[in-house]
Protein backbone atom coordinates (compact mmCIF):
# COMPACT_ATOMS: atom_id res chain seq x y z
CA UNK A 1 0.00 0.00 0.00
CA UNK A 2 2.68 2.52 -0.73
CA UNK A 3 1.42 5.68 -1.55
CA UNK A 4 3.29 8.98 -1.85
CA UNK A 5 2.98 11.74 0.38
CA UNK A 6 0.15 13.94 0.50
CA UNK A 7 -1.18 16.98 -1.11
CA UNK A 8 -0.02 19.99 0.61
CA UNK A 9 -2.05 21.70 3.51
CA UNK A 10 -3.92 18.11 3.80
CA UNK A 11 -1.40 17.29 6.61
CA UNK A 12 -2.30 13.68 5.76
CA UNK A 13 -2.11 10.88 2.46
CA UNK A 14 -5.74 10.92 1.60
CA UNK A 15 -4.96 7.81 -0.54
CA UNK A 16 -3.59 5.64 2.59
CA UNK A 17 -6.63 7.05 4.95
CA UNK A 18 -8.74 5.59 2.41
CA UNK A 19 -7.83 2.31 3.50
CA UNK A 20 -8.89 0.57 0.40
CA UNK A 21 -7.96 -3.28 0.21
CA UNK A 22 -6.28 -5.43 -2.54
CA UNK A 23 -9.41 -5.60 -4.48
CA UNK A 24 -9.96 -1.63 -4.61
CA UNK A 25 -6.10 -0.89 -5.31
CA UNK A 26 -6.39 -3.75 -8.23
CA UNK A 27 -8.90 -1.86 -9.83
CA UNK A 28 -7.32 1.57 -9.16
CA UNK A 29 -4.38 0.57 -11.70
CA UNK A 30 -6.87 -0.22 -14.54
CA UNK A 31 -7.19 3.40 -15.13
CA UNK A 32 -3.86 4.35 -13.71
CA UNK A 33 -5.34 7.49 -11.64
CA UNK A 34 -7.39 9.08 -14.60
CA UNK A 35 -10.40 9.29 -12.55
CA UNK A 36 -11.29 11.40 -10.35
CA UNK A 37 -11.98 9.80 -6.87
CA UNK A 38 -15.08 11.63 -5.30
CA UNK A 39 -17.94 11.46 -8.43
CA UNK A 40 -17.53 7.33 -8.18
CA UNK A 41 -17.18 7.31 -4.48
CA UNK A 42 -20.66 9.20 -4.06
CA UNK A 43 -22.06 7.20 -6.93
CA UNK A 44 -21.07 4.38 -4.60
CA UNK A 45 -22.28 5.54 -1.79
CA UNK A 46 -25.80 7.03 -2.73
CA UNK A 47 -26.59 3.24 -4.56
CA UNK A 48 -25.24 1.28 -1.57
CA UNK A 49 -27.45 2.98 0.54
CA UNK A 50 -30.70 2.90 -1.61
CA UNK A 51 -30.05 -0.56 -2.15
CA UNK A 52 -29.54 -1.52 1.76
CA UNK A 53 -32.93 0.79 2.56
CA UNK A 54 -35.06 -0.78 -0.07
CA UNK A 55 -33.86 -4.61 0.51
CA UNK A 56 -33.42 -4.05 4.48
CA UNK A 57 -36.13 -6.53 5.52
CA UNK A 58 -34.91 -9.01 1.96
CA UNK A 59 -30.92 -9.33 2.77
CA UNK A 60 -30.62 -12.63 1.68
CA UNK A 61 -28.12 -14.54 -0.63
CA UNK A 62 -26.70 -12.44 -3.15
CA UNK A 63 -28.28 -9.75 -3.27
CA UNK A 64 -25.85 -8.89 -0.26
CA UNK A 65 -23.60 -8.54 -2.45
CA UNK A 66 -25.07 -5.68 -4.59
CA UNK A 67 -24.25 -2.83 -2.09
CA UNK A 68 -20.94 -3.81 -1.86
CA UNK A 69 -20.85 -4.45 -5.59
CA UNK A 70 -22.06 -0.86 -5.83
CA UNK A 71 -19.49 0.77 -3.60
CA UNK A 72 -16.56 -0.95 -5.03
CA UNK A 73 -17.64 1.70 -7.37
CA UNK A 74 -15.16 4.33 -6.01
CA UNK A 75 -12.17 1.26 -5.63
CA UNK A 76 -11.57 2.30 -9.59
CA UNK A 77 -10.32 5.91 -8.41
CA UNK A 78 -8.05 4.58 -5.59
CA UNK A 79 -4.76 5.64 -8.05
CA UNK A 80 -5.79 9.07 -8.06
CA UNK A 81 -3.48 11.20 -6.31
CA UNK A 82 -6.76 13.16 -4.46
CA UNK A 83 -5.53 16.11 -4.85
CA UNK A 84 -8.73 18.12 -5.68
CA UNK A 85 -10.40 20.43 -4.09
CA UNK A 86 -13.32 18.31 -2.37
CA UNK A 87 -11.44 14.90 -2.45
CA UNK A 88 -10.52 14.79 1.10
CA UNK A 89 -14.36 14.63 1.55
CA UNK A 90 -13.71 10.73 -0.03
CA UNK A 91 -12.44 8.88 3.02
CA UNK A 92 -15.42 9.89 5.01
CA UNK A 93 -17.69 9.09 2.63
CA UNK A 94 -15.99 5.31 2.96
CA UNK A 95 -16.32 5.52 6.27
CA UNK A 96 -19.50 6.23 6.95
CA UNK A 97 -20.65 3.85 4.18
CA UNK A 98 -19.22 1.13 5.56
CA UNK A 99 -19.99 1.65 9.09
CA UNK A 100 -23.86 2.08 7.43
CA UNK A 101 -23.63 -1.45 5.49
CA UNK A 102 -22.24 -2.92 8.88
CA UNK A 103 -24.92 -1.65 10.66
CA UNK A 104 -27.59 -2.56 8.21
CA UNK A 105 -26.58 -6.13 7.26
CA UNK A 106 -26.46 -6.80 10.45
CA UNK A 107 -30.01 -5.02 11.79
CA UNK A 108 -31.58 -7.21 8.99
CA UNK A 109 -30.01 -10.25 9.31
CA UNK A 110 -30.48 -11.12 12.85
CA UNK A 111 -26.85 -10.41 14.55
CA UNK A 112 -26.81 -9.39 18.05
CA UNK A 113 -26.65 -6.27 18.60
CA UNK A 114 -23.47 -5.99 20.88
CA UNK A 115 -21.70 -7.97 18.29
CA UNK A 116 -22.33 -5.30 15.73
CA UNK A 117 -21.10 -2.68 18.11
CA UNK A 118 -17.90 -4.60 18.88
CA UNK A 119 -17.10 -4.75 15.45
CA UNK A 120 -18.18 -1.24 14.26
CA UNK A 121 -16.07 -0.52 17.45
CA UNK A 122 -12.95 -2.27 16.24
CA UNK A 123 -12.88 -0.71 12.76
CA UNK A 124 -13.57 2.67 13.77
CA UNK A 125 -10.51 2.20 16.23
CA UNK A 126 -8.42 1.07 13.55
CA UNK A 127 -9.10 3.88 11.28
CA UNK A 128 -8.98 6.44 14.04
CA UNK A 129 -5.26 4.90 14.77
CA UNK A 130 -4.31 5.31 11.00
CA UNK A 131 -5.53 9.09 11.39
CA UNK A 132 -3.13 9.47 14.28
CA UNK A 133 -0.58 7.94 13.14
CA UNK A 134 -0.10 9.38 9.45
CA UNK A 135 -0.79 13.05 11.59
CA UNK A 136 2.47 12.14 13.67
CA UNK A 137 4.44 11.16 10.51
CA UNK A 138 4.66 7.82 12.06
CA UNK A 139 2.57 5.12 10.07
CA UNK A 140 1.10 1.65 10.73
CA UNK A 141 3.17 -0.92 8.63
CA UNK A 142 1.74 -1.68 5.04
CA UNK A 143 1.58 -5.38 6.61
CA UNK A 144 -0.91 -3.93 9.08
CA UNK A 145 -3.02 -2.47 7.01
CA UNK A 146 -3.04 -5.14 4.58
CA UNK A 147 -4.21 -7.89 7.07
CA UNK A 148 -6.73 -5.42 8.32
CA UNK A 149 -8.40 -6.45 5.05
CA UNK A 150 -9.26 -3.03 3.81
CA UNK A 151 -13.05 -1.33 3.86
CA UNK A 152 -13.29 -3.79 0.56
CA UNK A 153 -12.23 -6.26 1.81
CA UNK A 154 -14.27 -6.81 5.09
CA UNK A 155 -17.54 -5.84 3.74
CA UNK A 156 -16.90 -8.81 0.89
CA UNK A 157 -16.36 -11.01 4.49
CA UNK A 158 -19.43 -10.71 5.64
CA UNK A 159 -21.05 -10.34 2.20
CA UNK A 160 -19.75 -14.35 1.58
CA UNK A 161 -20.78 -15.72 5.34
CA UNK A 162 -24.30 -13.67 4.44
CA UNK A 163 -24.46 -15.64 0.89
CA UNK A 164 -23.77 -18.72 2.91
CA UNK A 165 -26.54 -17.95 5.61
CA UNK A 166 -23.05 -17.99 8.06
CA UNK A 167 -24.28 -14.50 9.00
CA UNK A 168 -23.79 -13.97 12.47
CA UNK A 169 -20.90 -16.74 12.67
CA UNK A 170 -19.22 -13.92 9.85
CA UNK A 171 -19.63 -11.45 11.82
CA UNK A 172 -18.24 -13.21 15.01
CA UNK A 173 -15.38 -14.28 13.54
CA UNK A 174 -14.42 -10.90 11.84
CA UNK A 175 -14.63 -9.05 14.67
CA UNK A 176 -12.42 -11.61 16.66
CA UNK A 177 -9.73 -11.41 13.64
CA UNK A 178 -9.91 -7.35 13.88
CA UNK A 179 -9.18 -7.21 17.83
CA UNK A 180 -6.96 -9.45 18.36
CA UNK A 181 -4.93 -8.25 15.53
CA UNK A 182 -5.32 -4.37 17.03
CA UNK A 183 -4.57 -5.63 20.15
CA UNK A 184 -1.00 -7.28 18.88
CA UNK A 185 -0.33 -3.91 17.21
CA UNK A 186 -0.63 -1.52 19.81
CA UNK A 187 0.94 -4.12 22.36
CA UNK A 188 3.88 -4.57 19.89
CA UNK A 189 4.20 -0.48 18.82
CA UNK A 190 4.45 0.21 22.89
CA UNK A 191 6.90 -1.83 23.06
CA UNK A 192 9.07 -0.99 20.32
CA UNK A 193 8.42 2.89 21.21
CA UNK A 194 11.58 4.34 23.10
CA UNK A 195 11.64 5.58 26.84
CA UNK A 196 12.66 8.84 26.92
CA UNK A 197 14.89 9.27 30.70
CA UNK A 198 13.79 11.70 32.91
CA UNK A 199 16.75 14.12 33.30
CA UNK A 200 17.69 15.80 36.56
CA UNK A 201 17.22 19.53 36.76
CA UNK A 202 20.20 21.49 36.50
CA UNK A 203 20.80 24.76 38.22
CA UNK A 204 22.05 27.56 36.62
CA UNK A 205 26.09 26.34 36.87
CA UNK A 206 25.08 23.47 35.13
CA UNK A 207 25.39 21.16 37.80
CA UNK A 208 22.75 19.08 39.31
CA UNK A 209 20.04 20.99 41.82
CA UNK A 210 20.41 19.42 45.23
CA UNK A 211 17.28 20.11 46.04
CA UNK A 212 16.23 17.21 43.81
CA UNK A 213 18.42 14.84 45.10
Amino acid sequence: MGVPASPPGTGVDLRFLRDDGHLSTAMGRIVAGALPPLPPTLAGALVAGVLMATGLDHLAGITLFAPVAALLLSGVASGHPHDGRFDRLVPPLLRATEYLCLLALGYGSGVGGPLVFVLLAAVALHHTDAVHRTRTGLRPPARVMRAMLGWDGRMLVLAAGGALGWLPFAYGVLTGYLAVLLVWEATTSWLAAPIAEAEAPRNESGGVDASTT
